[in-house]
């Protein structure tokens, strides 16, 4: 073990490997803890910022490879670039929290610092073209929901500030080894996780009946990789959907929910397809949401400066949508807003586009699906619910705009099925069990191969399905208009991260009488 704290090499690969087994489905949570303390004995190991960035970089793609290694079966080259480049990204808060270590003497004021680095790059990398919030430290946690009820105040990076501050501070007390590091070191580790389990233990979520919403989840598991799920068009597409459908729909169903791309093919709102599921949503007298590729054209006058031009020059934009039918058979969408990079959307393609003034680039046909940038919802006499769309889930400040709109419970639907039967789909369930906790709210889930579920706010799983089966459920679902502390304030955590990082690198750097040494 001495060999191992005494080689770079081995501090980051271990590090990396811890971490690895922190996230679903190994779930060994707490190895982050000490993870973060091999990354610092790294850093504090090493002679510069290059030499922490240069070993640590080794375990930071370690750890991105065992974890995200399914983004390659979506998508190679734009899998092994993101591992890639998210590693690099990772190196960054690391030197920040060497430099802190290097410049100051107070092991209190250290940790303190050396946690608020970690957050405000987790934050950053949330709010950014480049945007990869998968590897957010709190989501390792998202299944040990007993001890993380405080998310409900702190957003989920409230995880993320507990592990690195617990970390920290019990780096320096190995470092200082003093009696009341060692105290304020087992209160971080205690306090916060203690009081969730008083939470969890004494709110039982529970379900009304006089606020309910009876809704159908359907799982088709038409084949990801099969142009139309492996059937003839979308028509047939349809007849499979309406046969589930019907076979477990209730005279009490008031939402039938179908995943993303259930629609195979882009089409338009007032396309036959459409209208085939308006006219069972009159029938039925229910509501739908359904995800599908919607073409939107625009007039000569009316197109966004990024669109796609037909051969004629029609010009359009396509957007991986959610449609939502409501009972009088009226149809209205959401159109997904946070897009993976590279695969749906080019990053910075606006700020290309501006800076390309001789145009020697078509941008617009370059940029890939649509942005959509509204919190539209379907919205009925009974409940009010968005339709997230996959990458939409694991954001909880996206989220967070539909809960303060009016949702009354969260609806998800997503298309696990380009990753296989990996890690990817599990991690992604599992990641929505945070957004319950964070906004008090019961989550309906309908994946095209798996996993689907119901989630309560609580971050109990109430029902899930196998991977890889095709089949549908009925649930009742709470209505809820409560707001949690995180849904009215937001990312106050993050922005007091911010201040602190920045705040104190600026001083440090003009400046600080409390310097203790120098790089």
């Amino acid at each position: 073990m001495i060999k191992i704290l005494n080689n770079n090499w081995a501090l980051s690969l271990l590090a990396g490997l811890l971490l690895a087994l922190s996230f679903p489905p190994v779930d060994l949570s707490f190895l982050s803890i000490p993870a973060f303390m091999l990354l610092l004995r790294l850093a504090d190991r090493s002679d510069s910022f290059k030499q922490t960035a240069y070993y640590s970089y080794a375990g930071f793609v370690f750890w991105n490879l065992l974890t995200t290694y399914w983004l390659m079966i979506a998508s190679g080259i734009a899998g092994v670039a993101a591992i890639l480049a998210n590693s690099v990204l990772m190196t960054i808060p690391l030197c920040l929290m060497r430099y802190f270590d290097k410049k100051l003497d107070k092991p209190v004021l250290i940790s303190l610092l050396q946690t608020a680095a970690w957050v405000s790059y987790e934050y950053l990398h949330h709010n950014w073209d480049l945007a990869w919030p998968w590897l957010s430290i709190g989501n390792a946690w998202s299944d040990q929901i007993s001890i993380i009820q405080y998310i409900s105040i702190t957003g989920h990076l409230g995880i993320t500030f507990w592990v690195v501050f617990t970390a920290a501070l019990a780096y320096q007390t190995v470092r200082y080894r003093t009696k009341t590091l060692a105290i304020t070191t087992i209160a971080s580790l205690l306090l916060l996780p203690s009081l969730s389990l008083i939470w969890f233990a004494i709110d039982t979520p529970e379900l009304s009946a006089d606020k309910t919403a009876n809704v159908l989840v359907v799982q088709p598991n038409h084949d990801s990789y099969l142009d139309y799920g492996g059937m003839s068009g979308n028509g047939e597409v349809l007849d499979s959907l309406f046969s589930i459908t019907s076979k477990f729909k209730t005279n009490e169903t008031e939402l039938i929910v179908w995943p993303e791309n259930a629609i195979d093919r882009a089409v338009q709102m007032d396309n036959y397809t459409i209208k085939r599921i308006a006219d069972s949503a009159e029938t039925w007298e229910t509501s739908f949401i359904v995800g599908a590729g919607v073409v939107q054209y625009y007039d000569a006058n009316d197109a966004p400066e990024l669109h796609h031009n037909t051969g004629n020059g029609q010009k359009y934009n396509v957007f991986n949508s959610s449609i939502f039918i409501e009972p009088s058979g009226f149809a209205s969408r959401y159109d997904k807003a946070n897009l993976v990079p590279i695969v749906e959307r080019i990053p910075f393609v606006n700020f290309l586009n501006a800076i390309d003034v001789f145009g020697w680039f078509d941008w617009g046909n370059l940029a890939g699906y649509g942005k959509g940038t509204s919190p539209d919802m379907l919205e009925t006499s009974s409940f009010i619910t968005p339709g997230l769309v996959c990458y939409d889930s694991v954001y909880p400040g996206w989220t967070r705009e539909f809960v303060n709109e009016g949702a009354d419970f969260l609806t998800i639907i997503t298309n696990d099925g380009w990753w296989g039967n990996t890690s990817g789909h599990r991690q992604h369930f599992a990641y929505a069990r945070l957004r319950a906790i964070e906004f008090d709210r019961w989550i309906v889930r309908s994946a095209n191969n798996g996993t689907s579920g119901i989630i309560l706010p609580d971050g109990t799983v109430q029902y899930k399905t196998d991977y890889w089966v095709r089949t549908a459920f009925n649930a009742r679902i709470q209505v809820k208009d409560t707001q949690t502390f995180y849904a009215r304030f937001g990312d106050w955590l993050s922005y007091l991260c911010l201040f602190l990082t920045f705040g104190a690198w600026g001083f440090l750097l003009f400046g600080n009488k409390f310097s203790s040494g120098t790089e």
